[in-house]
């Protein structure tokens, strides 16, 4: 079969090029891809891949063969999965954990981007708890997670403020449902209950100061690149202690075995129009590194997915 496999010497980092067939273990099915989305985490580690390595997390295709154990969807089934390596590929192997059924309402392209942005964003705002009434800060809110975030955050009864570095990045967030729009978090200010923080740096440290008594900081991304100074007490000297949680999405998702179950839901919200995935770019899988560069650039406002079939 074909894939997009890790190429140092290629535009973009990759090429398409013949692979060895997947081998589903009994509690995986065999999926005929038919788009995938991109994540600035896995074009980030492009580089450090060994060549012929096959990227890529997020699937949306059909079922060619269920998981020998019974478990999952049926052949023939449009379904939407993770898995941790091996997306960028005509075939692949994904945990049925992982996997859910997809109505008939929602496209591949859409379907394609709730796999890590979508749980991401809704496991993180899990956390949190009830949401009703809450102040939610989502910041870095202008990409993938972050616009699924917010629109979540709102759907969930939450007052949701949204934080992107420019007043162009932040076009379009209060269409969303993001009540507040700033482009830079000062340390002083309203109290937030739960912050979806991405950025590091100073805007981590600024959320933490930010953070209401008993609320909760969860990080999931460092896009400044850089460290984060700041006082214990912040966090221990609050009437009713705040909290920072370190959030990864493989490793929230091997502890609470709800991917399936939470991929159905953000599937269902797509399928009734409360959630909207936000793809801003789909290109066949021929151009890649259009994709990958504008990414990289930073200049998707929400996701980039690309086209199996569309080559």
């Amino acid at each position: 079969m074909q894939a997009l496999v890790a190429a140092g010497d290629a535009p973009g980092g990759v090429r398409v090029d013949d692979v060895d067939e997947v081998q589903p273990r009994d509690d995986e099915a065999h999926v005929e891809v038919r788009a995938v989305s991109l994540n600035r985490g896995e074009v980030r580690k492009l580089p450090d891949l060994a060549a012929g390595t096959v990227p890529g997390w997020d699937v949306a295709g059909t079922v060619a063969e269920a998981a020998a154990d019974g478990s999952g969807p049926a052949a023939g089934t449009r379904v939407v999965g993770l898995v941790e390596s091996g997306a960028w590929a005509e075939r692949v192997a994904v945990p049925t954990v992982q996997l859910a059924a997809l109505p008939d309402e929602v496209s591949f392209a859409a379907a394609a981007t709730l796999p890590v942005a979508g749980l991401t964003a809704y496991r993180a705002l899990a956390l949190g708890g009830w949401l009703v009434g809450r102040r939610v800060l989502v910041t870095g809110a202008s990409g993938g997670v972050g616009r699924i975030a917010v629109q979540l955050a709102r759907v969930g009864g939450a007052e949701v403020t949204a934080l992107a570095g420019s007043s162009r990045r932040l076009t379009g967030l209060d269409a969303l449902g993001a009540e507040v729009l700033v482009e830079e978090l000062e340390p002083d200010g309203e109290t937030f209950d739960l912050v979806l923080e991405s950025v590091g740096g100073a805007t981590l440290a600024a959320a933490l100061e930010r953070v209401a008594a008993g609320g909760l900081v969860v990080s999931f991304g460092n896009s400044a690149g850089e460290a984060t100074t700041f006082s214990a007490r912040t966090l221990y000297g609050r009437a009713t202690a705040a909290r920072l949680y370190g959030f990864l999405v493989f490793e929230e998702l091997a502890r609470t075995r709800s991917g399936a179950r939470d991929l159905r839901v953000l599937a269902e919200l797509v399928a009734v129009g409360r959630l909207d995935p936000q793809v801003a770019l789909e290109v066949g899988w021929g151009d890649a590194e259009r994709a990958i560069q504008a990414l990289q650039d930073r200049q998707v406002a929400g996701k980039a997915v690309l086209h199996l079939d569309g080559r």
